[in-house]
């Protein structure tokens, strides 16, 4: 079969993509701000306007990573200091991740331009498993300090590496669907 009997010449397709391209950058639209309003993204948990779910996930976030820390410090040095760190500091991470969770599944379940994207069911499985990881690793730390070496440590490692995850999913969500922008007319 010729290309000229499919239609897909050089020519065919080389002003195929430049009128794509003219659609999308030669307009004054942006291109992820159309996408975004085919369906409503608008927060349904906001304060002022600002997204709850984006200001809660920092805490999690940074204490999941300072238990890490602070399982290592102990690892390498045996203050048991650090025990009473680390539980404190998982113990955050549960509460802080829980509250997260909650309010970022509010979000995806009542809207509806959230809920329609993988991304978002990929971002709030990832801060699911994140969650139960979280509380492993603080009943863990309850139940027996001394457990910390090495369950706890284990518990730390892949709970590091579910919030890359999450966080990479959730990030997808805000640059690549624009979930959660501002965004005034003149943008």
């Amino acid at each position: 079969m010729s290309r000229e009997t499919t239609g897909n010449t050089d020519e065919e397709r080389g002003s195929t993509l430049g009128d794509i391209a003219d659609e999308t950058h030669g307009s004054d639209e942006n291109p992820v701000i159309a996408k975004v309003e085919e369906k409503s993204t608008d927060s349904a948990i906001a304060v002022a306007g600002h997204p709850l779910h984006a200001m809660a996930v920092h805490f999690p976030i940074a204490l999941m990573i300072c238990t890490l820390g602070v399982d290592l410090i102990y690892w390498w040095g045996g203050d048991p200091f650090w025990l009473r760190v680390g539980l404190w500091s998982s113990g955050g991470t549960f509460v802080a991740g829980a509250g997260a969770a909650v309010v970022g599944t509010v979000e995806l379940l009542a809207v509806p331009g959230i809920r329609a994207r993988a991304a978002s069911w990929a971002h709030g499985i990832a801060g699911m498993t994140l969650v139960a990881i979280a509380g492993a690793n603080w009943g863990l730390r309850l139940a027996d300090p001394q457990a910390v070496l090495p369950q706890g440590l284990a518990l730390s490692v892949v709970g590091v590496l579910t919030t890359a995850i999450a966080g990479w999913h959730g990030g997808k969500l805000i640059f690549d669907h624009g979930i959660g922008l501002m965004v005034s007319p003149k943008d």
